[in-house]
């Protein structure tokens, strides 16, 4: 296996990957949270949430799975799914789980896209991984619970994860320092996803059909 080059990766990425994960678990055991569901289910969504993305990404670009080389990231996801089952429901009522989301989801993007350029994945498929890291996760939630899945949705979500994994490759590329690379690609990717949830922005849908 190829060591991640330390280069693309910015000193403070692995605070990026457990806030995308501690984000992302939290969405899942709330999915099962709200049918009511036992604290197992609520583990399992957690689990299968946050590292989701993360494992795909690391079969992809032939890196160890994270989450089984470090305990840390599972034990954050079980912690996750405790807090929220051992919680009233009207603690994760509203938009504040959006905004956390739209924080992970930019900090995912740009971290799954650093990972995959230090594995020698070239440019354009780095990019992918970073929307990879940001969104599998979610998807594999939505199916589980019996959602509509986020990629069929009009809604600013994909986009904004590809922002943040293009731009960082981008700014990488033209020398930009990688601390600041990643700082601006995250803020842009958190910026858009933040306006698509306070405006309600989404892309325009297929209008070909009769």
């Amino acid at each position: 296996m190829l060591p991640v080059a330390t280069h693309v990766l910015p000193e403070f990425a692995p605070w990026f990957d457990i806030a995308g994960l501690a984000v992302f678990a939290a969405s899942g055991a709330l999915a099962a949270a709200k049918r009511g569901q036992t604290m197992v289910t609520l583990a399992f969504f957690a689990l299968i949430t946050g590292v989701g993305g993360g494992t795909v990404r690391d079969l992809l670009i032939g890196a160890p799975v994270f989450w089984m080389q470090d305990s840390r990231y599972a034990a954050v996801c079980l912690l996750v799914a405790f807090v929220i089952w051992a919680t009233p429901e009207r603690w994760w009522k509203g938009a504040a789980l959006d905004w956390f989301d739209a924080v992970g989801l930019a900090a995912y993007a740009v971290f799954g896209a650093a990972k995959a350029l230090g594995y020698g994945v070239p440019p354009v498929p780095a990019v992918l991984m970073g929307v990879v890291t940001a969104c599998v996760g979610g998807i594999i939630r939505d199916v589980l619970a019996g959602e509509p899945s986020i990629l069929m949705r009009p809604e600013l979500y994909v986009t904004a994860a590809a922002l943040a994994s293009t731009l960082y490759i981008g700014l990488v590329l033209i020398g930009a320092p990688v601390a600041v690379a990643a700082t601006i690609a995250a803020l842009a990717g958190f910026a858009l996803r933040a306006a698509a949830i306070h405006f309600r922005l989404a892309l325009p849908a297929y209008r070909g059909r009769r």
